[in-house]
């Protein structure tokens, strides 16, 4: 290998391996809890995220499908936690699905379940 091109590659590893991965947001956390047992229907349904998240849709729906109404305390900022209040649920099985745009305009979207017991 010539030597100009020797040094233009190690150049770019260099370069390479200095630049930061660009991560996208992660979900750090939500209320219930993934697969939490619950006794009475949750106040909120909260997320938490380590980057900023704009939450485009989210949905709580019954083990049927069916979905469940949800009044949305958040708005479509950007933010690190986002919350809404459900009406109350009859015992059974729920999934919350949620889908947003990380502060890198990546799309992402996301679910976790609970159940309510009798």
């Amino acid at each position: 290998m010539n030597r100009k091109l020797s040094r233009i590659l190690s150049a770019t590893a260099i370069c390479l391996s200095a630049t930061p991965l660009i991560a996208h947001s992660e979900k750090e956390g939500t209320t219930p809890a993934d697969g939490a047992q619950l006794t009475e229907t949750p106040e909120m349904i909260h997320m938490v995220f380590d980057d900023p998240m704009r939450i485009t849709m989210v949905r709580l729906l019954n083990a049927d499908g069916a979905e469940m109404p949800m009044e949305r305390g958040t708005g479509l900022a950007p933010s690190l936690e986002f919350h809404a209040e459900p009406e109350p649920l009859s015992p059974g099985s729920y999934t919350v699905e949620w889908r947003g745009l990380a502060s890198d305009g990546h799309a992402m979207q996301g679910s976790f379940s609970f159940e309510l017991a009798d």
